[in-house]
């Protein structure tokens, strides 16, 4: 099931919109399954499956990847 963003009331077609919506996909997963036994690439595919209907993804999906592989250094996540 695609993730909708609960704390936005718009989504854009940008990598900032992308980059909120990944990771509160991020957050909810880890709230969901703590012990989801996932590597973080594997974490990564999960979550970009999630959020694959926001407008960024489907304009741009090597993008959106790069951007959720930033967002992961940039957080440590």
């Amino acid at each position: 099931m695609p993730h909708q963003p609960s704390t936005s009331s718009q989504i854009f077609n940008n990598a900032d919109s992308f980059a909120q919506a990944f990771d509160e996909a991020w957050q909810e997963h880890s709230r969901q399954h703590p012990s989801h036994g996932l590597s973080t690439a594997e974490k990564l595919e999960a979550i970009l499956g999630r959020v694959a209907s926001h407008p960024f993804a489907e304009a741009d999906p090597t993008m959106a990847r790069q951007v959720g592989a930033f967002r992961i250094r940039l957080l440590d996540l």
